[in-house]
Order: structure tokens, then sequence, then C-alpha cells
């Protein structure tokens, strides 16, 4: 069953690995506002992390009944050890109250939110060029060159995923950080003004 909701955002970004997305993401977040999803995972949580807040840890079979009962709006399993999904209602219940709520998903979770909710605002963020996409994702320092060719080469599927079907809104070109974080604000910022001038306005209610 599909759901729109006519108050708040979803938002809705994607992009490969050394694209530069979660620094965009979080500086949309913090110029205007919203939240992140808190996402629900079987893997074991660490001392520093705080149930409820970074991540919903829940056993297997708890996240089983979840998927069953058509609790999450997506769900992945990561290399085949643990699972990540987004539950439905507290994002529901969040649209209402009319406010933005942030997804950082891959291509195959935005499809499962599309699904779900169509009204969701989707944006993929995309390097200049593949040639930079690598000479990015070797810069970060992190992977031994192997790692570096398996991230480039899902990065590339990822992308052909993303430009060869209409499921994303918008894409926005990393060429530059504070020009792509600019566009990025923008994008948003239209879209809640179109929602909020949408929206059906509540009638008074009738004189006693």
């Amino acid at each position: 069953m599909s759901i729109d909701h006519h108050t708040g955002l979803l938002l809705v970004v994607s992009g490969p690995s050394g694209v530069g997305k979660t620094t965009i993401v979080h500086r949309m977040q913090k110029r205007l506002g919203g939240r992140f999803s808190v996402s629900a995972t079987t893997r074991p949580r660490s001392n520093e992390e705080v149930d409820g807040k970074d991540y919903y840890f829940v056993t297997n079979s708890e996240f089983e009944r979840m998927q069953r009962g058509g609790e999450f709006l997506e769900w992945a399993e990561v290399f085949g050890r643990h699972a990540y999904g987004t539950p439905r209602r507290p994002v529901e219940t969040a649209l209402e109250r009319g406010e933005l709520i942030i997804l950082d998903i891959d291509v195959q979770g935005a499809r499962q939110v599309r699904q779900a909710m169509p009204s969701a605002f989707m944006i993929f963020i995309l390097p200049p060029s593949e040639d930079e996409l690598m000479r990015r994702l070797q810069s970060r320092g992190r992977d031994d060159q192997d790692a570096i060719e398996r991230r480039f080469a899902e990065a590339q599927h990822e992308i052909r995923q993303a430009t060869e079907v209409k499921l994303y809104d918008a894409f926005v070109i990393n060429d530059d950080l504070e020009r792509a974080l600019e566009e990025t604000c923008q994008l948003v910022s239209e879209k809640q003004r179109q929602k909020r001038s949408s929206a059906p306005s509540k009638s008074a209610p009738p004189s006693p």
C-alpha cells in the first residue's frame, strides 16, 4: 500500500562511495533542519552506540517479523551478514508533523521507498567524471588498491542504475562542494515550498 503525506517531506539522497554525498547531506541538514531516519539493524551494538538514537538494534527474528509485517519502508542485507531497514511508522509520524526526514540510502532502497511513498523527493549525487571519482577514492587513503577497484566498480554500477531508470527527481553533480551543497539546498527548499502550498488547508471549526 502506498502512502502520500502532504505536510512533511521525505528526502532520499543516494550516491556512490567517494562522491561526497555524506558531507553534502550532513551540511544540508544543518542548514535546513530536519533529521535523519533511524534505521533498524541486526548487527551488534558497539559500546559507543545508543539504541534508538544511532540504530534500533533488533534480533534476527524480530527483524524478520517486522519485514513480514510490512513495517519497513526499505530493507536490505549487507554482505549477507547483517540486515538494515527503515522503520515505516516513525517516518510516517514525523511527516504528519510536517518534518523534513532524510534517508541516506542506495538505489535498491530508493526503489522500495518510491513504491511505498511515491511523494518522496529523491536526489542522486554524481561525480563530475569517472576519473575524478577514482581520484577521490584513492585520495581517501582508507583502502588498498583491490578495495578501491571494487568500490569503483560498485560506484559505476550504482550510477548506471540511477541514470537508466526514472527513479530520481534530480541529479546534482559534485564538481565543487559548495556549489553542489547550494544546489541541493535549493532543490529541497523549493520542494518544501511546493508541499506547503499544495497541502489542504484545515477548515475552521463550525460556530457553536
